[in-house]
């Protein structure tokens, strides 16, 4: 299907998969009993509307995205999947600890810390999943 006439919830799903792969699918499918209506929302606006839109790279989003979580402090599953989409995306390890370092000047250190150790719980499982 040409992407121009792509539905936002075919796009939605595309740019899911793309940036979060099995992570994303996993918080879809876990609303499923209760909610389903809001994963659709979530695959139709942050997904189909924001992420599909030009202007920034999906690198520039995810970093966007780690710090945004890392700096509301009390988002950890979400910041867990985000910084495993950033790895997806193309960030390196060490650009994903800088982002979360960069929100201690802006969000404290608490939150920061929060950040990093989610960052560390998400690099070790990918290096055990490898391994």
């Amino acid at each position: 299907m040409d992407k121009n006439n792509e539905s936002r919830f075919e796009r939605g799903t595309r740019a899911l998969s793309d940036i979060d792969g099995e992570g994303g699918r996993k918080v879809v499918d876990s609303l499923a009993d209760i909610a389903p209506d809001f994963a659709r929302y979530i695959i139709e606006f942050p997904f189909g509307d924001i992420y599909s839109r030009p202007g920034l790279d999906l690198r520039s989003r995810e970093i966007a995205t780690i710090a945004a979580l890392t700096a509301l402090g009390n988002a950890a599953p979400q910041l867990k999947v985000h910084i495993q989409a950033g790895l997806n995306v193309g960030l390196s390890r060490d650009e994903i600890v800088e982002t979360i370092m960069q929100m201690a000047v802006y969000a404290g250190f608490p939150a920061a810390l929060n950040g990093l150790f989610a960052a560390r719980e998400v690099f070790q499982e990918k290096h055990s999943l490898a391994a």
